[in-house]
């Protein structure tokens, strides 16, 4: 089937009780790792693409790569979608581009401002046939070129939700609801250690998730900042020269929660990430020898693929709902 939008995606997954998996892709390996998972779990997904990849990678090289994807996947759904648009402009060219969505993350201005640069986008959209994404509150971390301070963060106000999507006619929302970008989501002194010394960071504000759901019934929620990063990867890269001392993520349980409710979409990247880092730094210590990148890419590639099929089945609970 040819790229689609996520609106069927959403009502399924909102009536169903699971959510979405929205990954970044960057490279060949990570959008093969990611399709092949779905393909053989019979999962629909999200393939993402930042501002910071289009620099990296090219525009029209990722377009392609998730072309081919759909080529060699053609029983499950893909939605090709633009992360953390910036601004109109970028927006548009991915509209132009071949995306099937968009966000546009207008969640740093003032409360008018973001629905009138939201509506403009999704007026533009619209008109396309593509499918926008907008945000309200303020998730703290870094995530390529989105840097956010802990101080300059903000949950969302629930009161603000109803105006904002009736006045901008968004087709999702990102709330903040205490997820946070990047592999070190939180500081030390945010979380606690349980028994084991490993940190626990602060639980997600459900209160705040249902709050939203209540005021707008049926409507998809998203979430930004969602990564687990997983520990055996944290300590992979730790043990063969990495240094990452206390790097935390949302314990998966709590992810898992979210997506019974009202939740539909769950962006994941930095778990990826550690998985080739981990992977590719623990092969160059145990083969110095080696130089061919297919060499060390194909276990990077496999180890993600693993860790998405984990995450379809155990976490956002959508295998086999393509």
């Amino acid at each position: 089937m040819p790229l689609v939008t996520s609106t069927e995606m959403f009502k399924k997954a909102y009536d169903g009780g699971y959510a979405i998996g929205a990954f970044n892709v960057n490279n060949m390996e990570i959008v093969q790792a990611i399709t092949e998972a779905c393909k053989e779990e019979h999962a629909p997904v999200i393939l993402q693409v930042s501002k910071g990849a289009r620099a990296y990678a090219n525009h029209t090289y990722l377009v392609k790569l998730v072309e081919a994807a759909v080529i060699e996947c053609p029983e499950i759904p893909i939605v090709l979608h633009l992360d953390h648009g910036p601004d109109f402009e970028t927006c548009k060219s991915c509209i132009d581009g071949g995306f099937t969505s968009v966000m546009i993350d207008a969640s740093s201005k003032p409360f008018a401002e973001n629905i009138e640069i939201t509506r403009k986008v999704v007026e533009y959209a619209h008109d396309h046939g593509v499918v926008v994404e907008a945000e309200l509150g303020t998730l703290a971390g870094v995530e390529d070129e989105v840097k956010v301070s802990a101080e300059d963060s903000s949950y969302t106000h629930p009161e603000e939700v109803e105006e904002f999507v009736t006045k901008t006619g968004c087709d999702s929302l990102a709330i903040a609801i205490g997820t946070s970008h990047g592999a070190y989501k939180f500081t030390a002194a945010q979380c606690t250690r349980n028994e084991k010394g490993i940190l626990v960071p602060p639980p997600l504000r459900f209160d705040v998730l249902e709050e939203v759901s209540r005021r707008l019934p049926g409507f998809p929620i998203v979430l930004h900042g969602s990564s687990s990063v997983p520990q055996e990867y944290v300590k992979m890269i730790n043990e063969h020269g990495g240094k990452m001392p206390d790097a935390v993520g949302i314990p998966e349980e709590q992810l898992r929660k979210a997506a019974t409710m009202s939740v539909c979409k769950i962006n994941i990247d930095s778990d990826l990430r550690l998985a080739m880092t981990g992977t590719i730094r623990q092969f160059f210590v145990e083969h110095p020898d080696k130089f061919d990148p297919r060499e060390y890419l194909k276990p990077a590639r496999a180890n993600i693929k693993e860790l998405v099929r984990h995450k379809l089945v155990d976490v956002l609970g959508c295998s086999g709902k393509a």
